[in-house]
């Protein structure tokens, strides 16, 4: 199989990557590895910013993020869904840019759009790696992983991914978004068009999961990270010497 990037994240509107997984897309295009982004649709049915506005605003936050591309499905905004046709879209796109590792949002979330997002990527991860489905969307492919990443709902992680060293250019990448992040009129009962991200308090709770799950690990900023398979390992004593966090304060309940 022949690879041509080694992470595709796909988000469901501009700036879910940048929320979510951008600390991730940070320090991995850091440690050299060739990353970038896909969004699904192009949040033209936000309540706030005009697809303009969002198109330069995610131009900057991809410079942030130093993802070596990022490319825009146009699926329809609010009607993310694993038809045939939205499959294929996202079919095309993997076996165009052959991805190793494929990040997808958790199968769960508050809003409708984040949770098809990631059933349609699975789906997708799937056919594509059917010769004879859609052989007009390209060849064959199947990428070495799955891997989801949680949005607002909570997930219990494969493994969580130190994002330390990227909150700071993180933070930069989500302020870009400032049509999205513009108070107006102030959240709350006199702001007569308030949206979540919006809201007093939003970036504080990105910022504070991403200390949760850090805190996991013994990090002062983490992402969690859920892979869709089993994950092997050829030489445990060689992967813990290398990855030695033993300075948890927070723990996950032990599942028999």
């Amino acid at each position: 199989m022949t690879y041509g990037v080694d992470v595709l994240a796909f988000g469901p509107h501009p700036d879910d990557v940048e929320l979510f997984c951008g600390g991730t897309l940070i320090r991995l295009a850091e440690l050299g590895h060739l990353t970038a982004v896909a969004d699904l649709t192009r949040g033209d049915k936000a309540s706030h910013g005009t697809p303009e506005e969002r198109a330069r605003e995610t131009e900057a936050a991809s410079a942030e993020l130093g993802i070596a591309f990022r490319d825009n499905l146009g699926l329809p905004d609010t009607e993310l869904a694993a038809t045939p046709a939205q499959v294929t879209a996202v079919v095309a796109e993997l076996r165009r840019r052959r991805p190793e590792l494929v990040l997808a949002p958790w199968l769960e979330d508050r809003h409708p759009d984040h949770a098809a997002a990631g059933s349609l990527v699975a789906r997708a991860v799937m056919f594509a790696g059917v010769r004879n489905y859609a052989p007009e969307a390209g060849a064959r492919f199947v990428p070495r992983q799955l891997l989801y990443y949680a949005m607002r709902h909570r997930m219990t992680p494969s493994f969580i991914v130190d994002t330390s060293a990227a909150a700071a250019r993180k933070a930069r990448a989500i302020a870009c978004y400032a049509s999205q992040l513009a108070r107006r009129g102030g959240a709350g009962p006199g702001d007569a068009d308030p949206t979540l991200i919006s809201a007093p308090g939003a970036i504080a709770a990105i910022e504070a999961r991403d200390r949760y799950y850090g805190s996991m690990i013994g990090a002062s900023h983490g992402e969690p990270l859920r892979s869709a398979a089993v994950l092997g390992l050829v030489d445990p004593v060689r992967h813990f010497r290398d990855n030695p966090f033993t300075e948890a304060h927070a723990f996950e309940p032990l599942v028999p």
